[in-house]
C-alpha cells in the first residue's frame, strides 16, 4: 500500500512531466505527496571568490543567514511554479503536502529525506541535464536506484523515448 510519496525534482525541463506522474500516483492511492529539491554546494572556485572579497565574519554570516534565505526563496519559487503549472483552482496543488529545498549531495539528501519521512515510494525522472541519448540514466537517478530502500518510480525522459522510436 502506498500512503506517502516523495517526488525528487531538479526543477529541470522535464520537471512538470515527472510531477504529473507523481500527482497521478498520489491521486490513485489517495497518498500524501512530498517534494524535495536539492541544491548542490558551492564549488571551490565560488568559495574562493567569496573568500577573496569578504572578511571571515561576513563570510560566516553569509553562510548561515544568506544560505537559509536563499533556500527559503527557492522553496517559495518552487511552490509558485507548481501553483502556476497546476492552476490556483486545481485540486492537484492541494495534494502537495510539503516542499523542501536542501543543500548537499542530491542522492544522499534524497535518501535521507526518504528515511525521515518514511515514504513508501520515490518518484523521479531518469535525467534532465544531459541530452545525450547514449546515457539515458543520470548520476542521481542511478545512485538512487542502487541505494534506495523503497520502490523507485523512474520516469523516462521524452528525448530518449523519441530517439528510440526513430
Amino acid at each position: 500500500m502506498i500512503r506517502s510519496i516523495l517526488y525528487a525534482t531538479d526543477l529541470g525541463l522535464y520537471g512538470p512531466y515527472v510531477l504529473q506522474h507523481a500527482l497521478s500516483i498520489t491521486r490513485a492511492f489517495k497518498a500524501k505527496l512530498y517534494v524535495i529539491h536539492v541544491v548542490e554546494p558551492l564549488g571551490l572556485f565560488a568559495e574562493s571568490v567569496l573568500e577573496t572579497y569578504l572578511d571571515e565574519d561576513r563570510l560566516d554570516e553569509l553562510h548561515q543567514n544568506g544560505l537559509e534565505n536563499v533556500m527559503n526563496s527557492i522553496e517559495k519559487r518552487v511552490l509558485e511554479g507548481f501553483r502556476d503549472e497546476l492552476g490556483d483552482t486545481s485540486d492537484d496543488f492541494a495534494l502537495i503536502n510539503a516542499v523542501r529545498v536542501q543543500q548537499g549531495d542530491p542522492p544522499l539528501v534524497i535518501l535521507d529525506e526518504v528515511r525521515q519521512l518514511g515514504v513508501d515510494l520515490l518518484v523521479l525522472g531518469s535525467q534532465s541535464h544531459n541530452n545525450d541519448a547514449e546515457v539515458p540514466l543520470g548520476r542521481t537517478a542511478s545512485r538512487l536506484l542502487q541505494l534506495c530502500d523503497v520502490p523507485v518510480y523512474l520516469v523516462p525522459m521524452l528525448q530518449h523515448r523519441n530517439h528510440s522510436e526513430s
